[in-house]
Parts: C-alpha cells; sequence; structure tokens
C-alpha cells in the first residue's frame, strides 16, 4: 500500500528545500519510519532510505514484497532462532525443499523473487533481525546487474546489511554467498559477477563472523556462466543445482556447531596410531616459517594484488590442549581438525606435528573441501596438495573424487618417495622427500576438514 499523497506531498517539499542527507553510516537505522496501512508495502520513493541502487516498483513485485512479508509476520514466533535464508528469487524458489535439505536444522526462508541488496537491507530487521536467528545465509546482487547498478553499489549495501547484522549480535554467524553465475542474455554478465564477488570478498575482510561461500566457481561453466544443466533459464538452479547447494553449506554448517556435533566414531586399523585425538590440538602446532616460504610470499604480494596473505612464524610454539589455534583459524571440533574460511578470501596458514618422521611410513586421512577450496599435506616439508581438485586442481580427471564430501588420501613413503593415493587413484607415484621432518596441514583458500589422521610406520 502507498503513503497518502498528502504525506507524499510533503516529503517532496521538504525534499527540494533541504539539503540532500548525507550518505548513511553503518550504524543508522535501516527501518524506514511507515504509516499502519502501509506496513508491509515498498516506500514511495527513495527519500529517507538506507543504502544506494536499485529499489523495484514493478506493480508484481509490490504485490509479492507485501503478500510474503505479511505472511512471516505471522510466523514470527514460529520462527525465532531459525537459520534465516535471505535473499532474491534463488532463495525463494527453495521453498518447501529448504527443510528437507537440512532435516537437522530449524531454517526460515525469507526469500523475495526479485528483490535487491537495497531491499534486503530495508526489510532486514522486521523479516530477520526480529527472528534473533541462529545464523543467516545471504545470497543478494543478481537483480542490481538487471536494473545497472554498478558492482560497487551491491558491495556498499552488503556493507551495511553485514554492519546491521554485526550491530545486532557480534558473534552471529553470517554465511555470504557469492553471486552465481548466469548469462550475458540476462543482463548479467560473467565480468560484472566476478567483480561483485571480488568486493564482498573486501568487504568482509575484517567481519570474523563473516563465512564466504564460493557460489560462483561452484556452479560456473567453462565460459564462467551458468550450465544448462543445473540452471535451465540460465538464471534460476533446478533441483540438482539446489542439491549442490545444500552440499556446500553443509561443512559450513558443521564448523559453525548446527550440525554434525557428535564425535566421529573411528578406530584405526591394527598398526596404525592416530595423530589427532579428534578433541583438540595436542601433538600439533607451528614451525618457524622457512627462508624459501618468505621468498614466495614476497614475490606473489610484489606482482599479485589479491595474492594470499602468509603470516611468518617466527618461534614454533605447541598447541597442547587447546581446541582452537591462537589465531583462530585451527579449530579441533567432532573428530575434525578444520582450516576455517579466511577473511578476505585467501590465506596460508600451516598446523604441523610437533614430532618429526624419519622411517619409512603408511598415513592416512580425510579431507572435506568447500568449493575452490585449497590446502595441502606436508610430507617432511614437501606438499601434497589437497584441494577441491574438480575446480581448483591440479588433478581434475579423478573419476572417483567425490566434491562437497570426504576423500581418503593414503601416502605410503618407502626409501624417501611417496606414493600418494585419493580414493585409490594415484596423485603422485614418486614424490621426493627428505630424510626426516614432521607431517603438517595447510589451509589457504575456503574451508579444509581433515579427519581420521592417523600413521603406521614401518621397518
Amino acid at each position: 500500500m502507498r503513503f497518502t499523497s498528502i504525506l507524499a506531498l510533503c516529503l517532496l517539499a521538504l525534499a527540494g528545500c533541504a539539503t540532500p542527507p548525507p550518505a548513511p553510516a553503518p550504524t543508522v537505522s535501516i527501518t524506514p519510519t511507515l504509516t499502519p496501512a502501509s506496513h508491509f508495502s515498498i516506500p514511495d520513493n527513495d527519500i529517507g532510505l538506507p543504502g544506494t541502487g536499485p529499489i523495484r516498483r514493478y506493480p508484481w513485485f509490490q504485490k509479492l514484497w507485501i503478500e510474503r512479508r505479511a505472511a512471516w509476520a505471522g510466523n514470527s514466533e514460529r520462527d525465532q532462532h531459525a537459520v534465516v535464508f535471505l535473499g532474491d528469487s534463488i532463495t525463494q524458489g527453495w521453498g518447501p525443499s529448504l527443510a528437507s535439505s537440512f532435516p537437522d536444522l530449524k531454517v526460515a526462508n525469507r526469500g523475495i523473487s526479485g528483490d535487491t541488496t537495497r531491499g534486503v537491507l530495508i526489510r532486514l530487521q522486521e523479516d530477520v533481525l526480529s527472528l534473533h536467528p541462529s545464523a543467516v545465509v545471504l545470497l543478494i546482487g543478481t537483480n542490481d546487474l538487471e536494473e545497472n547498478a554498478p558492482p560497487w553499489s551491491v558491495a556498499s549495501n552488503l556493507r551495511l546489511i553485514l554492519a546491521a547484522l554485526h550491530d545486532h549480535n557480534p558473534v552471529l554467524p553470517v554465511i555470504v554467498c557469492a553471486v552465481m553465475p548466469s548469462s550475458p542474455t540476462k543482463k548479467r554478465p560473467a565480468f560484472l559477477i566476478r567483480r561483485i564477488n571480488q568486493l564482498i570478498l573486501e568487504a568482509s575482510i575484517d567481519q570474523p563472523q563473516v563465512t564466504v561461500l564460493d557460489t560462483w566457481k561452484l556452479f560456473a561453466d567453462a565460459q564462467n556462466d551458468a550450465p544448462i544443466a543445473e540452471f535451465p533459464d540460465l538464471l534460476h538452479p533446478n533441483a540438482a543445482g539446489y542439491a549442490k547447494f545444500a552440499a556446500a553449506l553443509r561443512p559450513i554448517f558443521a564448523t559453525l556447531g548446527l550440525i554434525e556435533s557428535k564425535p566421529d566414531d573411528f578406530t584405526p586399523e591394527p598398526g596404525f596410531i592416530p595423530l589427532f585425538n579428534g578433541k583438540n590440538l595436542t601433538g600439533w602446532g607451528t614451525r618457524p616459517t622457512t627462508e624459501t616460504e618468505l621468498a614466495i610470499t614476497r614475490r606473489l604480494q610484489a606482482s599479485d594484488p589479491i595474492a594470499p596473505n602468509w603470516p611468518a612464524v617466527i618461534k614454533p610454539a605447541h598447541y597442547d590442549g587447546l581446541s582452537v589455534s591462537p589465531d583462530g583459524r585451527w579449530l579441533a571440533q567432532a573428530g575434525r581438525l578444520t582450516a576455517t574460511t579466511p577473511p578476505g578470501g585467501r590465506s596460508i596458514q600451516q598446523l604441523w606435528t610437533n614430532r618429526e618422521f624419519a622411517q619409512n611410513f603408511i598415513l592416512k586421512l580425510e579431507f572435506r573441501a568447500t568449493p575452490n577450496a585449497d590446502g595441502g599435506v606436508y610430507l617432511r616439508g614437501p606438499q601434497l596438495q589437497a584441494r577441491d581438485y574438480l575446480i581448483a586442481g591440479p588433478y581434475q580427471k579423478l573419476a572417483h573424487f567425490r566434491p562437497l564430501d570426504w576423500n581418503e588420501l593414503v601416502i605410503t613413503v618407502i626409501n624417501n618417495v611417496a606414493h600418494c593415493t585419493c580414493n585409490g587413484e594415484v596423485l603422485e607415484a614418486a614424490l621426493k622427500l627428505p630424510v626426516t621432518g614432521p607431517i603438517g596441514l595447510e589451509g589457504d583458500r575456503g574451508q579444509l576438514e581433515y579427519r581420521r589422521i592417523r600413521i603406521r610406520e614401518l621397518p
């Protein structure tokens, strides 16, 4: 419902006489004052509204906005403390299957087809914050492009959304999903989507409660557009697309402690001893960054404006008894040793066993990677890549790799040469190693989880 004509005329008159208001600070109110008759309506104009860029006012959109928001208001008590999925038609289109995709979670769908980042900002307080959510999953921005908004406008509004969520609860977990691929025929070319996604990373770099999930790489085809098999209209996922989306979210929910919270029930095979106790970081720590690694860091950061952060370690440290590393990057939880998603996109951080291994050995472990995640396993120093192989490489032709699921590495070291397999397929047939050294794990981009880490020393 619209403002009354008298109120609209008054506002326009005041706007004509007054100096335009300054850009809103992150802490400004995000809820415009509406008359009771227009409680669920889109304001008639942009005067006094936070953010920048388009607010859609097409008749169909105004009708949908009112209908969905009024229905949610009636379910407010039911949806308290849910994981709130917030966004546009991709979120709305998940529909009833959202709950079945996450049977262990209480979820609330707050997607409105056609919405923009500024529309989300306007309705954030009533539709989301009033629910006191346990977490928020945000996917928004594609419709801004259709309305010719520049990428910086999307990022600016996202920053205001994140600020409002932080003001409501500084430790509220927020999963920001990268804008998914589409097509130039939908006024959503890949180069603009990629620019938005880079700005999303930059906008969240100082937000430790925010996890950015690479749902662009998850779906992009060889031309960096949406694949027909999962996006039949080049904009909205089908059932297969939503299933992949759900699978990408589950490891993040697990790390947040929302699912998979029970200890891993696993017993090592005879002759194997665990290197990770499943509960804390006992037996693990850091070692000083080598001169070779420092040289690589300097070279990368001098030539690449988005080179990864690589914090230098000066003194070794043991993390015995800790469940979280002092920098917060490594987490021991429910049988999993996790390199959490770094703010800003990339940060190379390593974790090493306190002891070294000079004998021949068989090392077994499993890892799970979020989309395009990059990590690794160090064998006395040299690294075996542990990644979302089919997207991030280097082993992109594996037939048995399970994306977004657990995969087993088996590494057999004989006479300082490592034979490495993933789910039985050879990754490296003869990786040369030093005569001794520790076992290490790495987190770089995305989230990497490791579990069931055990070793059998051989004669």
